[in-house]
């Protein structure tokens, strides 16, 4: 397995950068697609966020398959090569591993240690296995990455202790409009962003709560969890004259709250904070120059929860880092470990096939043997192959542990000459299990 991972986040890039590679639902299932047909791809799959577009692989060549995917990007963000490669980033193979590990767990968030990261790590391979391009390699990687990101917040508070987009961007505007308790709060979307919105108002206590959506059955569904009002998104600007608090995050193309439909909705001068948490964006900027109005947009969250990264988490970041540490040296070990595996099964296969050509070869020279001494003369024969074979297979499997450019197995298979077609069918037979 050679894990590649080529991505753009809000750590390599503006938020304005990140809205030009923006991806519904289906553009996430055709990147996949794009990416699996590649001809050095072996299995594909993304994650995509708000805040992060970041393509997982398992490749078979590193150089020509980073070309592509990056190129991949590039062409999405329609943008010239120069201006969009110092925004990617690349992973390859153990650094890979480390950042899904640490992507999983939360601190590769814009908001450090935020908890629904691991749904959308969850969704990404739900979507890689349900179009099949998801094969062994992934598999085992993202459901290990899913336990380290349980385990993270099972063993630590990092949830607790950090805030969530949602939660960091109402703690700003409640500094514009008060406490959200008693408030009215219009959800635009009701997708799991819109869900989690939706959840922390009516948790601290709106005093009404509407859902917009242009799917009149998903905003009924959402809004009947949390005893909302749901709407249809034609009723939009009327029910941004009596909210105190918008909260927008749709995965729309284009915008759906102008500066002029907040200016004709707003006519008794009560002062509204409006949240967008999409990307692309949902509001107008334009929105945030009205008088009486505060814009929360995702840039300047990002910039406020960067400077807050040290703060009250630090400890839980701390720990954190550490099981995830111990959780890629297991997963690397283990790795090791299997990749030689084919060769020492192939190569006890070669031993068993030498003992019984020997025995065969015996039969002929003594056709009078009897079963008791033939079967003691067969035992002993297989006791001398284990004990020889024993020491190099405990030792490849030790040795493969050690960092290094040092192929034990390949060092195996060339002293003993075994049959590469032999180690290849035996690799092939574990992914099959």
């Amino acid at each position: 397995m050679s894990v590649l991972v080529v991505g753009i986040s809000h750590n390599s890039a503006p938020v304005s950068l990140l809205e030009r590679v923006a991806l519904d639902g289906d553009g996430v299932s055709k990147l996949i697609e794009d990416v699996a047909a590649c001809p050095h791809v072996v299995e594909a799959t993304v994650i995509s966020t708000c805040n992060r577009l970041e393509i997982y692989t398992d490749v078979d060549r590193f150089h020509g398959s980073v070309e592509e995917l990056s190129r991949m990007l590039v062409d999405r963000a329609e943008r010239a090569t120069e201006q969009m490669l110092p925004h990617l980033y690349v992973h390859y193979d153990d650094g890979a591993v480390s950042h899904l590990f640490q992507v999983a767990a939360g601190l590769d968030s814009m908001a450090v240690g935020e908890g629904q990261i691991l749904g959308q790590t969850r969704e990404a391979l739900r979507v890689g296995q349900e179009l099949g391009t998801v094969g062994p390699a992934l598999n085992v990687l993202f459901q290990q990455a899913l336990r380290v990101g349980k385990r993270s917040r099972a063993e630590t508070d990092i949830d607790r202790a950090a805030p969530s987009l949602v939660t960091a961007a109402l703690e700003r505007a409640e500094r514009h409009v008060g406490e959200v308790a008693g408030k009215r709060v219009l959800v635009v979307g009701a997708g799991a962003m819109a869900g989690l919105a939706t959840a922390t108002v009516a948790r601290l206590g709106a005093a009404e709560v509407v859902v917009a959506n242009r799917s009149r059955e998903r905003a009924d569904r959402l809004a009947r969890e949390y005893a909302a009002r749901p709407v249809p998104l034609s009723d939009l600007q009327a029910e941004l004259g009596r909210a105190d608090l918008v909260i927008s995050c749709t995965g729309s193309t284009g915008v759906l709250v102008t500066r002029e439909m907040v200016q004709d909705a707003r006519g008794d001068g009560r002062p509204l904070a409006v949240i967008d948490l999409a990307l692309p964006h949902d509001v107008e900027p334009a929105v945030g120059d009205l008088p009486g109005v505060f814009l929360v947009g995702l840039a300047a969250l990002a910039e406020e929860l960067h400077a807050d990264s040290d703060g009250a988490v630090g400890d839980e970041v701390a720990q954190v880092r550490r099981i995830v540490g111990q959780e890629v040296s297991a997963f690397l070990n283990a790795r090791r470990q299997a990749s030689v595996t084919p060769t020492v099964v192939a190569l006890r296969s070669m031993a068993t096939s030498v003992v019984d050509a020997e025995m065969e070869r015996l039969d002929h020279r003594l056709p009078g043997l009897d079963d008791a001494a033939r079967a003691e003369v067969l035992h002993t024969v297989r006791r001398v192959a284990d004990k020889l074979l024993h020491e190099p297979t405990v030792r490849v499997k030790e040795l493969a542990n050690e960092t290094g450019a040092i192929s034990y197995a390949a060092a195996l298979a060339e002293l003993f000459a075994l049959d590469p077609e032999a180690v290849d069918a035996v690799t092939r037979a574990e992914g099959l299990e």
